[in-house]
């Protein structure tokens, strides 16, 4: 039901002259969820409230609340063609009046980490783009039909929710930087393992893919405490964002995953001068896919000890400036990472290796990161002592990877079990950081134990072969007109 409620609604946006593409579908969809799901969760804190004899007060006033602008009902509980808003008088309210209104709660919140601040964030950064009124009516009526209130319903929605992301990536080159292959974050995280009590981080969230996951892994896995739920929901997961559309997918995706008010910032992370990130800014565990390319502007590239252009290279410095001593981490990077000779990316390769323990790099194959032709690698360390040997693993899944054969949890299995160990075979590998070159750090993937292929032979040798052959073919043509 939830699947095709979601395929009716993206029906809708396609025939409407405002909505262009996957993009626009999600985001559209994500402000008209957010109120269905605000709805929902103010019905169950005024239920609530009521058992314990006390009296709720809503977030929103009551013109503004699903049940009387989007849905009103009549005595049998359907819509109420009466009182509802259909045609151009539904989006006049919509832009003129609603969309202000939930934006104002930006600055009458008492402080960023409430429900209050995120709806005046969303709405400060989303426009609705439904030109007409009938649309939006029925898009209304489908987003009614979804139910928010049981986690069963919420993680059948979580995972719907999901695959619109990963479709948004698939779209084409812009929707791309908001998906990484599910299965490669969960085997990130399992080799990183985070703990309750634990800080986790992405300055680069994006949908939140990586906190999401992150949740689901530490708290199917955490003790069912008053004091650990609320932990895991208000002082475990932390994320910032840049762009508006990611930031809104983000909140939505953690609300969806069941986090109430994500501690997701709106801000560009790499503005953030990082010689004034001090203790309290810290974490235990950082994961994260940074945008790559980019060319940051020289004022931007100040706020760094290694100025470069490459965005990706100046969040690998504000990540290990972000980890506590003993901190964690697993970053995706373009695998030109570990080889460029260009001034910054060995001094940043230098400083990686002083003060971390780079102790594993997983090698990704082409077709990883659908949509975007790079070959990337995953460096996993642990801030507070210097790298002396470094784990590599080269996955191979044994076939061409794409849109219709995308990485999955069995391909990263090998991987996630050999991680432990650290063992070598024919894909994995140890280099000491004895044998580098202490100039360059040039720590390019060359796998020492793949099967030596027999050396192509000379055109001599080719031809010696052949007439050996023709003489074999001949000796045997005798012996049968022979037996003849």
């Amino acid at each position: 039901m939830f699947e095709q409620t979601f395929k009716n609604i993206d029906s809708v946006l396609h025939k409407d002259a405002g909505a262009d593409s996957e993009l626009d579908y999600i985001g559209q969809t994500s402000w008209v969820m957010f109120l269905r799901y605000l709805d929902e969760l103010e019905k169950d804190k005024a239920d609530e409230a009521e058992l314990e004899g006390l009296e709720y007060q809503y977030i929103l006033d009551e013109e503004y609340r699903w049940s009387i602008w989007a849905m009103p009902k009549d005595a049998n509980d359907k819509l109420d063609h009466h009182k509802a808003m259909t045609g151009p008088d539904l989006i006049e309210f919509v832009d003129h009046k609603l969309f202000p209104y939930l934006a104002a709660f930006k600055h009458s919140a008492d402080h960023a980490q409430t429900i209050e601040y995120k709806i005046g964030e969303i709405f400060s950064e989303l426009k609705n783009k439904i030109q007409t009124g009938y649309s939006l009516r029925d898009i209304l009526e489908y987003a009614d039909e979804l139910p928010f209130r049981s986690t069963k319903d919420k993680h059948e929605l979580s995972h719907l929710y999901e695959t619109k992301i990963k479709n948004m990536g698939n779209a084409g080159r812009n929707g791309g930087q908001y998906y990484t292959p599910r299965p490669l974050i969960r085997a990130m995280i399992e080799v990183i393992d985070p703990q309750m009590g634990e800080k986790v981080y992405d300055g680069a969230a994006g949908s939140c893919g990586f906190l999401c996951e992150a949740y689901e892994y530490m708290a199917t896995r955490m003790d069912k405490t008053t004091d650990n739920l609320k932990t895991i929901q208000g002082k475990t997961f932390y994320g910032k964002e840049k762009k508006n559309l990611a930031y809104v997918i983000g909140i939505m995706n953690m609300i969806l995953h069941g986090i109430e008010a994500p501690n997701i910032i709106h801000t560009n992370t790499l503005g953030e001068n990082i010689r004034d990130i001090q203790e309290k800014d810290r974490y235990h565990v950082i994961l994260a896919n940074p945008p790559f390319g980019g060319g940051e502007h020289k004022e931007v590239q100040q706020n760094f000890p290694i100025k470069t252009g490459e965005t990706a290279f100046l969040f690998l410095q504000h990540f290990i400036k972000s980890l506590k001593a003993g901190g964690r981490a697993a970053i995706v990077i373009k695998n030109t990472f570990l080889s460029n000779t260009d001034n910054a990316s060995v001094s940043l390769r230098k400083h990686l290796l002083d003060t971390c323990n780079l102790h594993t790099v997983l090698d990704m194959p082409s077709g990883t990161f659908l949509g975007a032709g790079v070959k990337t690698v995953v460096l996993f360390f642990q801030k507070g002592e210097p790298t002396k040997k470094t784990w590599f693993y080269q996955l191979n899944p044994g076939r061409n990877m794409g849109k219709t054969n995308p990485l999955n949890d069995k391909d990263m299995a090998a991987f996630v079990e050999l991680q432990k160990s650290k063992s070598e075979t024919e894909q994995s590998w140890m280099l000491n950081m004895a044998d580098i070159d202490a100039g360059t750090c040039d720590l390019s993937v060359k796998n020492p134990n793949t099967p030596e292929e027999a050396p192509l032979r000379s055109p001599q040798d080719i031809l010696i072969e052949m007439e050996a052959l023709d003489k074999e073919t001949s000796q045997i043509l005798q012996t049968i007109k022979g037996l003849i």
